[in-house]
């Protein structure tokens, strides 16, 4: 593999490990997902898109 497919691998596994991290923390913070819970459900899986689009946007720019 070329230096520029290992960039994309390293970045995109490091996004999907957070994205990971903060749904095993959502669930223990909010074991029912009711109300709040759900709500920050929804707002990790919005950012894991928001930060891939950032990522898919930096790594097309480089």
């Amino acid at each position: 593999m070329d230096r520029e497919t290992l960039t994309e691998v390293a970045v995109s596994s490091v996004a999907v490990g957070l994205f990971l991290v903060v749904l095993v923390v959502v669930g223990l913070v909010y074991p029912d997902l009711a109300g709040a819970g759900g709500l920050a459900l929804v707002g990790s899986i919005v950012l894991f898109v928001l930060v891939m689009a950032g990522a898919g946007y930096w790594l097309a720019g480089r």
